[in-house]
C-alpha cells in the first residue's frame, strides 16, 4: 500500500513504469500528465477521441521519443487490440464526465463508466500493469443537490443529472470489484477542482473563465454573493498526487484537493488584480441555490502516500494568469457548455 520510496513525482528520479497508457491524455490534466511521465522517462501511449479533448494541448509532445498519440475511443469496439502495449500503468482519465455535465449524451457518459472502464481495465489486467482510476468527488450525503450532482434521490437513476452520476459511481465499483475478485492492481483517485495553464474557459465561475473574461475587459461573473468556497488544487501538485497514488497499490479511493479554500469572490477579486484588468465584478443568480459541495479528505494521501500541495491558489492564479497572456490559440465561447454538453465544472478533464 505505501508508493514506492524512490520514486519523486517532481522528477528527482526516474518514473517506475517504462510504458504508460493514459487514456483522455489530451485533456487538460491527461496533457500534463503526458508530459510529466515522457519527461520522467517513460514512453506514453496517448490515447483521445478528441470529443472533449484537444489534439493542441499535447502537440508540444508531437515527435518526442517514446510518445504516441491514438485518436480512438476506448469505449469502442476493438480498441484493446490498438493497445499493444505492454504497460507498466494504465491511467484512465477518459472515464465518465463529472455529474456537472448536462443530460444532453447520458449514453455517452453510461459507456464511457462501464464499457470504457471494463476495456482499460482489461489491458491493465492483460499486462500486469497498475490500474488508476481518476474519478469525480461523491455526492455529499448531507447536501440535497450539489453542483456536481443531482442528489435529491439518490436511489432514483433517471433523474436529469443521473447518467453522469451513475457511470461514475458504476466506475469505481467496476474497479473494486476487479481488485477484490481477481487481486488487481487497480485504485481509484478522486480529483477536485484542479486548475492551471492549458485548462477549459467555457464554464462559468472556473479560474480559467474568471481569468478569460478579465483579460477580455468583461465582466468577471461571480455566483450568488461569492461566498461559496473552491478547495483549488493547482495542476502540478494534482500531477504529484496521482502519481504518487499510481505508485502505491491502494486501492482504496484517495482524494486529490487543495487544501485552501478561498471564496467565489476572492479568486475574482484577484484575477482581475493579477490582469490589472478594469473588468467589474458582477454577483448573478447562483443556479447551485447554495446547496452543499463535496471537499477532499486528504488525510489518506498525505499519510501513506506523502503527498503535500506545494503551491498556494494566489501563486496559482499568478502562473495561470502568465500563461494565458501568452496563450496562442484564441478561446472558445464562453460563460456556458460545450457543443457536447459538458461544462467547466470538470476542472480536471
Amino acid at each position: 500500500m505505501m508508493p514506492m520510496a524512490a520514486f519523486s513525482p517532481r522528477g528527482e528520479s526516474r518514473t517506475p513504469w517504462d510504458r504508460v497508457l493514459v487514456t483522455g491524455g489530451a485533456g487538460f490534466l491527461g496533457s500534463h500528465l503526458c508530459t510529466r511521465l515522457l519527461d520522467a522517462g517513460a514512453e506514453v501511449d496517448c490515447l483521445d477521441n478528441l470529443s472533449t479533448g484537444r489534439a493542441e494541448k499535447v502537440a508540444h509532445l508531437a515527435g518526442r521519443p517514446g510518445f504516441r498519440f491514438l485518436e480512438r475511443d476506448i469505449s469502442a469496439p476493438g480498441c484493446a487490440d490498438a493497445l499493444t502495449g505492454p504497460y507498466d500503468l494504465v491511467l484512465h482519465l477518459a472515464g465518465p464526465a463529472s455529474p456537472a455535465a448536462r443530460p444532453d449524451r447520458p449514453v455517452e457518459a453510461l459507456d464511457a463508466g462501464s464499457l470504457g472502464t471494463r476495456t482499460a481495465l482489461a489491458v491493465a489486467g492483460r499486462d500486469g500493469a497498475r490500474f488508476l482510476l481518476a474519478s469525480s468527488p461523491p455526492v455529499s450525503p448531507d447536501a440535497r443537490a450539489d453542483a456536481r450532482c443531482d442528489a435529491r434521490d439518490e436511489a432514483d437513476p433517471v433523474g436529469p443529472h443521473r447518467a453522469c452520476a451513475e457511470a461514475v459511481r458504476f466506475a469505481e465499483a467496476l474497479v473494486a470489484a476487479h481488485a477484490g475478485a481477481h487481486g488487481w492492481n487497480a485504485g481509484i483517485v478522486r480529483l477536485f477542482d484542479g486548475y492551471g495553464p492549458g485548462m477549459r474557459v467555457d464554464g462559468a465561475g472556473t479560474p480559467a473563465a474568471l481569468i478569460e473574461a478579465a483579460l477580455a475587459g468583461r465582466p468577471v461573473i461571480v455566483p450568488g454573493d461569492g461566498s461559496v468556497t473552491h478547495p483549488l488544487c493547482y495542476v502540478d501538485d494534482m500531477v504529484d498526487g496521482v502519481l504518487l497514488v499510481a505508485a502505491g497499490r491502494s486501492v482504496r479511493p484517495v482524494d486529490i484537493g487543495g487544501d485552501e479554500e478561498p471564496t467565489a469572490a476572492e479568486i475574482a477579486r484577484l484575477v482581475i488584480e493579477l490582469t490589472g484588468s478594469d473588468s467589474p465584478l458582477a454577483f448573478v443568480e447562483d443556479v447551485g441555490e447554495g446547496l452543499a459541495r463535496p471537499r477532499p479528505v486528504t488525510g489518506f494521501a498525505r499519510e501513506i502516500f506523502g503527498w503535500l500541495p506545494s503551491v498556494t491558489w494566489q501563486d496559482g492564479l499568478g502562473r495561470t494568469v502568465a500563461a494565458f497572456r501568452g496563450r496562442p490559440e484564441p478561446f472558445p465561447a464562453p460563460g456556458g457548455a460545450t457543443t457536447d454538453g459538458r461544462t467547466g465544472e470538470e476542472w480536471w478533464a
